[in-house]
């Protein structure tokens, strides 16, 4: 009856009685309104039902004001609610209500705009099942001191499972008893090395997020009857393009390669072809190795370490498109007009054998600084017509709408005990758009036929943004002191698109497409099509990275289904109407959390990498300003904080709906998008922070075009 009661609901955003829950539901007997009383009562102890002080009911996601997510609390004290689908909710250290963090909680927002905040009315959920950290030992007892020092929590190990451990040793653990007054007894689950030993500072960051680095004994087993080489008979039913001119792009230390590409030019028409490793001929469902894909649902690529979906023997061997091998491929070959649309094509099983591996490098030499790399030159002709045609395709994706928010990403670099020695910005040139654009348009041509056929599919959405969030981000824009040459009378691609192109030549650009970017909702799996906003796209699906994410895997098994097995029966159709509903929402989590993990590598390694150079000074633009102080990006997007209490000579005001420090007596200001010049005061490895000091002021020239 729960699932009925949240079904009745669902698209209702007012508090019902018990009565009219059960009008709703068309109950006529005692027995019922006794059945719907009690799961209404257990509906509210899971908190998916709130009841009001008036005794009626409703949906806690229908709940303008409530929300209920995991808390995230910084060692300063103060935290967020941190939410898959929305901005994260600020909740100050007098309003955590004991909760800590990790905790799944209940919050009610009381402020809304570009900073929302909100105060925990609940604790739902403290899940200390994993956690990751340090062993030491303390009065004689061997203990735990949790990575995140956000865990105020003591916790003893048990002896019986930490004979093999030593202090220094970085483990997993699980709290399996509460001794009370924030006391845990716990168990060692695995030891993942010691805290001194290269790559246990960012496997420790992988485990927090139960990234995990060893595949099981079952994954290994099934692993053996897998071949290294494609086996002749594995090539009946699949069409021959071993004579086609093929080969694959990466960067030059990818070792994993998903996606290979062809061109042909005749009449005025381009045959591209996407050619893309058939992963799920080798990982099926059912199976330790399908199972061990689904758990992961995603690689994840930590700095310079990559923890696979599946085993490096697929990932890097009989699944990747390696050069002068035959591998078992699925084709879209797309046939295309000079204004970039696709008038034919055919997908269909395949097998291929790559000419070359290339490089992003060498190919951007060729199309943007017209030099041939020594055994380029056989390909040269054909990496300059993939060019005219990613720019067609570019322009028409520009002209519906794509919005290209070009916000940059850092890479670090490591030395080889796996220390940070730089930092420096990732580069999209040439190759990586042509790259980007040839996938986008096999992604949409396999997604616009499976949805033509109206069959259960995993899509890749992303959702209309709030216009509450728009009109804020606006708001702050003209607070800034710039006019949006544009009326936004409806949220569109394209509005958002303008609102970009106003702010394209303004020196802060990169901080004000980052926030209008943190505006907007973000992109995940649904077996639901409501398109894709920020690729201005009615249908669109993750096909093109089967070794990399479990959807592309998913939609590879769906291709054969449909288009191969000519499965369309009932029984077929039932299952995966309801297993693409888990599928889609296990994916988007492990997704976050792969990203999560990513973000605090980065974050370690950024401070790893500063702490050789305190002491020095740098320029750089205010990317953030809360009641705290303000955090300042440096050219390199090493990002650290200037704390309130460092700023000298006067008493600072936050101001949010100008993201503004502004002082009480000298009415100095610091906002968002100022240039400053800082010294770096004090950077933390183990803490992953890195604090500054303002010690100049820059003259910043807003210009108001």
């Amino acid at each position: 009856m729960k699932e009925q009661i949240i079904e009745v609901l669902k698209d209702i955003h007012e508090a019902k009685t018990l009565m009219e829950i059960n009008d709703l539901l068309n109950l006529h007997t005692v027995e019922e309104y006794k059945d719907l009383s009690k799961a209404v009562e257990e509906l509210v102890e899971e908190y998916e039902l709130f009841r009001t002080k008036k005794e009626k009911y409703l949906l806690i996601k229908n709940c303008p004001g409530l929300k209920i997510g995991k808390i995230a609390i910084n060692k300063k004290g103060f935290g967020f609610l941190i939410l898959d689908k929305e901005d994260d909710i600020y909740v100050g250290s007098e309003n955590l209500n004991n909760a800590i963090h990790n905790d799944t909680v209940l919050v009610e927002v009381i402020k809304k705009g570009l900073k929302p905040e909100g105060k925990v009315l609940k604790i739902v959920k403290r899940d200390l099942n994993n956690v990751v950290g340090e062993i030491i030992i303390k009065d004689h007892k061997m203990m735990l001191k949790p990575d995140d020092e956000k865990l105020d929590i003591t916790i003893y190990l048990s002896k019986e499972t930490t004979k093999n451990c030593v202090e220094g040793h970085k483990i997993l653990a699980h709290l399996s008893k509460n001794l009370g007054h924030k006391n845990y007894l716990a168990d060692c689950i695995k030891i993942i090395g010691h805290k001194d030993d290269a790559g246990i500072d960012i496997l420790s960051i992988a485990y927090k997020y139960n990234i995990i680095d060893e595949f099981n004994e079952e994954v290994i087993k099934e692993l053996d009857a897998i071949p290294d080489s494609v086996d002749p008979k594995e090539l009946e039913n699949r069409k021959d393009l071993t004579n086609e001119v093929i080969f694959t792009i990466d960067g030059s230390d990818t070792k994993d390669i998903d996606d290979a590409i062809s061109l042909t030019y005749k009449d005025g028409i381009y045959t591209l072809g996407v050619h893309i490793a058939d992963v799920s001929h080798y990982v099926k469902e059912n199976t330790a190795l399908g199972d061990e894909a689904y758990n992961r649902g995603t690689s994840s690529y930590l700095a310079d370490t990559v923890i696979p979906m599946i085993p490096h023997k697929l990932s890097n061997g009989i699944c990747s498109l390696n050069e002068g091998v035959i591998r078992l491929t699925m084709s879209c070959i797309m046939n295309i007009n000079s204004r970039g649309d696709v008038e034919s094509y055919d997908i269909f099983p395949s097998f291929i054998k790559s000419n070359k591996k290339m490089t992003y490098d060498n190919v951007n030499k060729i199309l943007e600084d017209n030099i041939t790399p020594v055994g380029y030159e056989p390909y040269k002709d054909i990496l300059l017509k993939m060019h005219e045609l990613a720019k067609i395709l570019r322009k028409k994706k520009v002209n519906k709408g794509y919005i290209e928010f070009d916000i940059p990403e850092a890479k670090v670099i490591q030395d080889e005990n796996g220390k940070a020695i730089d930092i420096k910005k990732r580069e999209q040139h040439a190759g990586e758009s042509l790259i980007e654009d040839f996938m986008i348009e096999a992604n949409v041509t396999v997604a616009t036929h499976i949805a033509n056929m109206e069959l259960p599919f995993i899509y890749r959405i992303h959702d209309i943004p709030n216009a509450d969030k728009i009109d804020d981000f606006k708001n702050l824009v003209h607070a800034l002191g710039y006019k949006i040459e544009t009326s936004i009378n409806e949220i569109t691609p394209k509005s958002m698109q303008r609102i970009l192109n106003n702010l394209k030549d303004k020196p802060e650009f990169t901080i004000l497409s980052s926030l209008l970017l943190r505006s907007m909702k973000k992109a995940e799996y649904s077996k639901n099509n409501i398109g894709h906003f920020g690729l201005a796209l009615d249908n669109y699906t993750h096909f093109t990275s089967p070794i990399r994410r479990y959807p592309d895997l998913t939609v590879h098994r769906l291709l054969k289904t449909y288009l191969i097995d000519k499965d369309f029966s009932m029984s077929t159709i039932n299952y995966l109407d309801n297993a693409l509903i888990s599928i889609a929402e296990h994916s988007s989590e492990r997704e976050v959390a792969s990203i999560n993990a990513e973000r605090d590598v980065n974050d370690m390694k950024m401070a790893e990498y500063m702490e050789s150079h305190i002491g020095e000074e740098y320029e750089g633009t205010i990317s953030s300003v809360t009641n705290f102080g303000f955090f300042v990006e440096l050219e390199n997007l090493v990002e650290g904080l200037v704390h309130v209490n460092s700023l000298k000579g006067d008493y600072y005001n936050y101001v949010p709906e100008l993201l503004s420090l502004i002082g009480k007596s000298t009415k100095k200001t610091y906002r968002v998008g100022d240039k400053v010049k800082i010294k770096v005061i004090n950077a933390s490895k183990e803490n992953a922070l890195i604090d500054f000091e303002i010690v100049k002021e820059e003259k910043h020239d807003r210009s108001k075009k």
